[in-house]
């Protein structure tokens, strides 16, 4: 009975360990944001039995089993906790796909010199060889000649929904009819003018990225190798894109198979916990609630001019005892003034915190991934957005009845107090959120298990098991721009030639007729 015991035991065990694949996830852009689905997507593909291996930027604090941090990028432009008023104002607020082109793009792909990388591309580890690179997709995707060096399938990740130029690289279908690019805050159906902006809109940043990146093609001969494909070809080769958006959520619209919808990916409880104190504080607000207040992981509240802040704190005063709970990250560069029932600390586990009985609204910039686990966990929001997706995000919010949309630069004490006055107590937006929050979990596989799943399966059948056949086809050809001028050539040749024949047969008619006219009068005289 040990005997066969320990067969079966041994048997289970390399059963696993055949099933499980060797990836390599390379996430080079220095944003936590970012990086936050992308740490729980390869944490989640390490605990189903795959051993992968991580460059990024953010190297885990507590190891995890199977996941390993290959290289830790160095970070030139510190976004953690460090983005002041000024600096968004200055530098974030500008054209998105100039930012991302550039400060996510260019500059990352200059990391290929790193000796730690050059190790890869000149000596890829072949015991076990990897099976599969995932990359981010965003400004970078120089990073998918990975594919090229081991011979592998790239899997793209995007953070967010699609960004206008993303979609060629699995050529997903647009219908700019109905369908807005992501930097558009066009949320409910469109007008003709606004068809005609999201198309120029969405037609200008596609080629201005293409144009702007092509720099990548230098550093991927420099860095890899000559004779190495453009960046445009190594984006065709990648065999799908993991995608943060859901239908629920993001809504209908059409998409090739080879894109992944895994919104939500990173809502899993980590067993974090609150602290004693935190946990104490919390839990004694169950007969008002608390409010929680964070502008994510990159920009600091501290910072902003002392007329905002005195709106903040006049309109924290009012609603106690209600009582406000906010993210610091530098509390000592806070004005003086706080109020008593505003609780404050440099980081806090947001997830932990949203899932707490007693929260009754979260204030939030409006990033994706804060409010989609505001969404899960049914919190309704008031969005205070400051760049890039997060006034497309808010306004979206907004359409649903689940948020409370205010702009920074114009808001007045009145705006303020109301906002919070209508969130509290008006039970609408509760109620919504509930519902949107069911509908945005209600799916048939978890959204790991439906990463993992499409993974395997193009390691399994190859890079192109799910490529569309469009990206063989020129773009005038994709739209049948060349179908259409066919049949109206034809159709005109047609007319044209209908029309004439229509003339000559009329003027043969004619003709004969005047001639049997002229010979019977002829007859009668």
């Amino acid at each position: 009975m040990n005997v066969l015991t320990c067969l079966i035991i041994y048997l289970t065990m390399c059963l696993t360990f055949s099933q499980g694949y060797r990836m390599l996830g390379i996430f080079a852009f220095h944003g936590k944001s970012h990086f936050i689905m992308f740490e729980a997507l390869m944490k989640g593909l390490a605990k189903k039995g795959h051993q992968v291996d991580v460059i990024s930027a953010f190297p885990l604090k507590k190891p995890v089993e199977n996941y390993t941090d290959l290289v830790s990028m160095p970070i030139k432009l510190k976004l953690v906790n460090n983005v002041s008023y000024d600096f968004m104002k200055t530098n974030l607020r500008g054209l998105p796909v100039h930012v991302v082109s550039t400060i996510g793009g260019n500059e990352l792909c200059e990391y290929l010199e790193l000796p730690e990388i050059q190790k890869i591309i000149k000596d890829p580890p072949t015991n076990p060889p990897y099976d599969v690179v995932l990359i981010e997709i965003f400004g970078a995707s120089c990073f998918a000649v990975f594919g090229n060096i081991l011979n592998v399938p790239v899997i793209g990740v995007s953070s967010s929904a699609l960004y206008p130029w993303a979609h060629q690289l699995i050529a997903n279908p647009e219908n700019l009819a109905f369908v807005r690019n992501n930097l558009l805050n066009y949320v409910k159906e469109m007008n003709f003018w606004q068809r005609v902006s999201n198309t120029l809109h969405t037609i200008f940043n596609k080629m201005y990225f293409n144009y702007m990146t092509r720099y990548q093609d230098k550093l991927i001969k420099k860095y890899v190798g000559p004779n190495m494909p453009s960046v445009r070809e190594l984006e065709t080769n990648i065999s799908i894109i993991l995608v943060n958006s859901y239908f629920s959520l993001n809504g209908v619209k059409p998409m090739t198979t080879a894109l992944i919808e895994v919104g939500g990916l990173h809502v899993q409880d980590d067993d974090k916990k609150l602290s004693p104190e935190l946990q104490k504080w919390a839990d004694e607000c169950d007969k008002d609630g608390f409010v929680y207040f964070s502008f994510g992981s990159m920009v600091n509240i501290e910072t902003f001019p002392k007329h905002i802040l005195d709106i903040f704190y006049k309109s924290f005063e009012k609603i106690s005892p209600v009582k406000i709970l906010m993210k610091i990250p530098n509390p000592k560069d806070l004005p003086d003034g706080l109020p008593n029932n505003v609780h404050i600390s440099p980081w806090l586990p947001q997830l932990k915190i949203l899932k707490h009985p007693n929260i009754r609204a979260f204030i939030t910039h409006g990033g994706l991934m804060g409010t989609q686990e505001a969404i899960a966990c049914s919190v309704p929001m008031i969005g205070i957005p400051l760049f890039a997706d997060q006034f497309t995000n808010i306004d979206s919010y907004v359409e649903k009845n689940i948020a409370i949309k205010l702009d920074y630069e114009t808001m007045t004490q009145r705006d303020m107090d109301d906002a919070l006055h209508e969130i509290l107590y008006n039970s609408t937006y509760r109620k919504t959120a509930r519902k949107i929050g069911e509908k945005f979990k209600d799916r048939p596989l978890k959204p790991i298990d439906t990463a993992n799943y499409w993974i395997e399966y193009v390691i399994k059948y190859g890079f192109n098991s799910l490529h569309s056949p469009a990206l063989n086809l020129y773009w005038w050809e994709v739209a049948l721009l060349d179908v259409y001028v066919f049949l109206f050539v034809v159709s005109f040749v047609i007319i044209y030639i209908l029309y004439h024949l229509t003339l000559l047969i009329l003027n043969m008619l004619s003709f004969k007729g005047g001639n049997i006219k002229v010979s019977h009068k002829k007859k009668i005289t």
